[in-house]
């Protein structure tokens, strides 16, 4: 059986298993990542020498990295939830990568300032700085959002909404001012609504 190694407070992880269970698959789950579980031991690292979560064992096969590992089992099953055509798959992995170079980057300080409360992170300035770069970030999701009938990308659920979704649950459960973006929040509410995804998006998963 299907293997996923991560904690589920750990975003990464959730883009994995909403994305397993939307596709259908049956996976074991083992908690790995802290606080719960050190990854920094040779057991983990001789499957990932990064030390982080999540990583997948499907029959021997060991795959990490968040993105790589969604595409990985939707390719496996032939899925729709990735597009075959290569036009409307190209846009799905654009907003994949978007999300984790440029709108994650921007939530680091504030997050670790604001939800995860961590010290030494009450540099005013930086703070403004985050939050106004998240904010800019997430007007463009409303846009996109708004572009593609009230989808991430070609109009229709895929990898890309999982993503988009699994962020916009951090944005909001982070406390700061932020603009309306009505195509966002309708676009969370019914992400919520899906089976697989109103698990991943409550309140005790930030």
């Amino acid at each position: 059986m299907l293997k996923v190694l991560g904690r589920l407070t750990s975003i990464n992880v959730r883009k994995v298993v909403w994305a397993a269970d939307e596709i259908g698959l049956a996976y074991e789950r083992e908690d790995w990542g802290l606080p719960i579980r050190d990854p920094n031991v040779p057991e983990f690292l001789a499957l990932n020498p990064n030390g982080q979560v999540p990583v997948v064992i499907d029959d021997g096969f060991v795959l990490w990295e968040s993105n790589a590992v969604m595409r990985y089992l939707a390719e496996r099953e032939r899925h729709d939830i990735l597009p075959h055509d290569v036009r409307e798959r190209a846009l799905v992995d654009q907003w994949m990568s978007w999300q984790s170079t440029e709108l994650n980057p921007s939530w680091a300080y504030p997050v670790a300032a604001l939800l995860r409360k961590y010290p030494g992170y009450d540099d005013a300035e930086r703070l403004r700085a985050g939050i106004a770069s998240w904010n800019k970030r997430m007007t463009m999701v409303d846009r996109q959002i708004e572009r593609s009938s009230g989808f991430v990308a070609n109009g229709r659920f895929s990898l890309a909404d999982i993503v988009v979704a699994l962020s916009t649950h951090r944005w909001v459960s982070t406390a700061f001012d932020k603009p309306a973006l009505p195509a966002v929040m309708a676009h969370y509410h019914q992400m919520q609504s899906r089976p697989a995804g109103g698990a991943y998006l409550g309140a005790t998963m930030p």
